[in-house]
């Protein structure tokens, strides 16, 4: 079914502002498909977009705290009342089957909810004094201008959990959504508008993270930086801001994260948990889990569930009844995933399952790849087992104890995530407290 084409404007201090070069938003499902043109912003829109920020935050951080509040509250409403419409826009752009997309627009919307709450809440405290005649207490106040920067993978939640607190605060935001989901992007920026944020509380500024990002991280009207992407930019980011006097940032980064299978695991809970996480969103999410460590009692027998499960698995169109996945973002993450599934191979890995490019059933047109699940023994230097590949791959990794299991959860830079298949209470205290994510 065609759709209207998308033409996207910046947002810039209250105005729709064009752009002089366009960059096209393709369906990853169907690559030949162009859903929209937005603009291929410049470091003069990142400035504009700063100073714009800067010009309303005086006004803004004096704006009472429960006023604030009322507007997300509006937003709330106004999410709920685009649902679907969103959900559809999320799902087009990003590739992810339509339940997904609907969720994350429900969680948005969540944290859309939670804001307006805390907007009545205490937001200080009152602290003990060793002297009778003097007053302690703490007293939050805002930063100023917060650049947003966001990826294409959660292009609504992710947002929302930055922005929301970041204006709640009093701090005005300038938002880069990913060149990847425009759209959606927009949609919410328009929300906001329509909700009553003044002009220059939210600035939309979109394009490349090389051009239009990188400047407006080094922007000197901006305080805090808020990313959520790549360990690389997320790492270059923080370089940044610490050669900075006043800004800071908060980067949440990749992970090789891993769902570890006991001796004691009930083994379909484990296969279960190990396909959702290895291969939902087609494994491109900060938490997939890259890595699954199966207790050696168990590796036969669970090896054998999870091939065959995920040979039914369907990756193919959002909108196709019954899918389970759709396509990878770009032909890019394409090129990544089949380069570490050759590279498993170079390393010794004992392949299991190899769904490689899916160019069936008109698969062709869109970024299609199947599960990669290999076994592979721990090593010094293996790459593929302690890097993020973000794709549907999935090393199975044997151990003999709980001891050598966090030895092989903690041996990469990455974390952030971990998920332990269990009987015994005890047992997941202990990685909890042992394992570093």
């Amino acid at each position: 079914m065609s759709q209207e084409l998308w033409t996207g404007r910046n947002f810039l201090d209250g105005r729709w502002v064009d752009g002089p070069e366009r960059l096209e938003n393709r369906n990853p499902a169907r690559f030949d498909e162009v859903l929209g043109l937005f603009p291929r912003g410049t470091a003069d829109d990142a400035a504009a977009a700063a100073e714009a920020a800067r010009r309303a935050f005086p006004d803004w951080r004096r704006t009472s705290r429960i006023r604030r509040g009322e507007l997300f509250d509006r937003l709330a409403t106004l999410i709920r009342r685009d649902l679907d419409a969103l959900a559809a826009v999320l799902s087009r752009e990003s590739g992810k089957i339509l339940d997904e997309a609907r969720a994350e627009v429900v969680e948005g919307l969540h944290m859309v909810q939670y804001v307006a709450g805390t907007a009545r809440l205490p937001i200080g405290d009152c602290v003990a004094s060793e002297i009778a005649g003097k007053d302690l207490y703490v007293r939050r106040k805002p930063r100023g201008v917060v650049a947003v920067v966001t990826p294409w993978n959660f292009p609504f939640a992710v947002p929302l959990w930055m922005l929301g607190p970041s204006l709640l605060e009093g701090n005005t935001v300038v938002f880069k959504p990913s060149d990847e989901t425009p759209q959606i992007g927009t949609r919410l920026v328009e929300l906001c508008i329509e909700a009553g944020f003044p002009p220059g509380t939210v600035n939309l500024v979109h394009g490349l993270g090389e051009e239009v990002g990188e400047a407006l991280v080094r922007h000197d009207d901006v305080d805090v930086v808020c990313f959520t992407g790549s360990y690389e930019v997320g790492a270059r980011i923080r370089r940044v801001c610490a050669e900075s006097d006043h800004k800071t940032c908060a980067c949440e980064m990749g992970s090789k994260s891993a769902v570890i299978v006991c001796d004691d695991a009930r083994l379909d809970l484990a296969v279960h948990a190990a396909l959702l996480s290895a291969f939902k969103t087609t494994g491109q999410r900060c938490v997939s889990a890259g890595r699954v460590l199966v207790h050696r009692s168990l590796l036969e027998e669970f090896e054998a569930h999870l091939v065959a499960r995920a040979r039914e698995l369907v990756f193919a169109d959002p909108a196709t009844a019954g899918a389970f996945a759709g396509p990878l973002i770009n032909q890019a993450s394409v090129d990544k995933v089949l380069r570490y599934n050759e590279l498993a191979r170079t390393e010794g890995a004992v392949v299991l399952l190899d769904g490689g490019r899916l160019t069936d059933a008109g698969r062709d047109r869109g970024y299609f790849v199947g599960p990669f699940i290999y076994r592979q023994r721990p090593a010094p230097g293996l790459r593929t087992i302690r890097e993020e590949v973000f794709g549907p791959h999935l090393a199975v990794i044997p151990f003999d104890d709980d001891d050598e299991a966090v030895r092989i959860y903690n041996d990469t830079r990455y974390g952030l995530s971990m998920a332990v298949v269990t009987e015994d209470y005890r047992r997941w205290r202990m990685y909890r407290d042992e394992c570093d994510y």
